[in-house]
């Protein structure tokens, strides 16, 4: 069922807030990753609070969300503070020593993470397993993963998409944060992925198209795919890297570059936010 656009309205504004919260998180510790967590907002947040059955993380039923690019941590720290996982003072401990909230994924640290992630390309193959256990335990859980496109440059993406068609889990679900650019150039530069749609469907996959920013489209398109059981499914999620910061938009350099006090105050106006530093 579509969304209402009232709804809309209400998850832009806190993808919004999100954005805000990840410049003032980023700056004040001076590490971590703007542009592939500021690519991938709409589609988690659009995974937490709307469309994953989360409400008890004890639940055996409840989703499974994967976060494959593991660079991506602080929006899904935020959206699992948001969902009330931890307090969300503890935010400010980001990268910290002893913080629960590591750089990457951390399953054994941080509350409501599934599988602890960093190394890029071995997510799906997680997520494969994960899926093939509500398979055989005769669960009716979706399990999501979100990859970035660069990593589909790893050998075992491959190795599992294969896998993943010939042992057919009952709701895998891959969003590929495909916005074109990661740590050294673009993925033309560095190795040109072809045409991801022809390839995903020549290895068995059902294959989905939307855009990665636009919520009512993501929406919609993941609904389609939760209707596909017994088939692994990917959703090509078109969006730009560093998404609404105009000067870190399509920027390799902003993978992991630290902001400065003007580019950070820059940054703050354009979200619409207050600068309070």
């Amino acid at each position: 069922m579509s969304l209402s656009r009232q709804r809309v309205l209400e998850l832009e504004s806190l993808c919004r807030s999100f954005r805000i919260d990840l410049i003032r998180l980023l700056y004040r510790i001076q590490t971590g990753h703007p542009g592939g967590s500021l690519s991938c907002t709409e589609i988690i947040t659009t995974l937490y609070q709307e469309k994953m059955n989360i409400r008890d993380p004890l639940d055996p039923g409840r989703d499974r969300f994967i976060l494959s690019k593991g660079h991506a941590a602080p929006m899904l720290y935020l959206n699992l503070a948001q969902k009330g996982f931890f307090p969300k003072s503890e935010l400010s401990s980001l990268r910290q020593y002893g913080s629960i909230l590591q750089g990457h994924p951390c399953a054994h640290k941080t509350p409501g993470v599934e599988v602890s992630t960093g190394p890029l390309g071995l997510g799906l193959s997680a997520a494969l397993g994960v899926a093939l256990s509500a398979k055989f335990l005769g669960q009716e859980y979706a399990t999501y993963v979100l990859l970035g496109d660069g990593e589909l440059q790893e050998g075992c993406i491959w190795e599992t998409a294969m896998a993943a068609a010939k042992f057919a889990p009952r709701k895998l679900i891959a969003i590929v944060d495909h916005n074109h650019v990661q740590l050294d150039g673009t993925n033309d530069e560095v190795m040109p992925l072809g045409d991801l749609s022809r390839k995903f469907s020549s290895f068995g996959w059902q294959v989905f198209s939307c855009s990665g920013h636009n919520i009512s489209a993501l929406s919609d398109t993941i609904d389609q795919a939760n209707t596909v059981i017994g088939k692994p499914c990917v959703i090509l999620a078109e969006t730009v890297k560093g998404k609404g910061i105009s000067f870190m938009e399509g920027k390799s350099a902003w993978n992991g570059k630290p902001l400065a006090l003007a580019e950070y105050n820059a940054a703050i106006q354009e979200l619409g936010g207050v600068n309070y530093d």
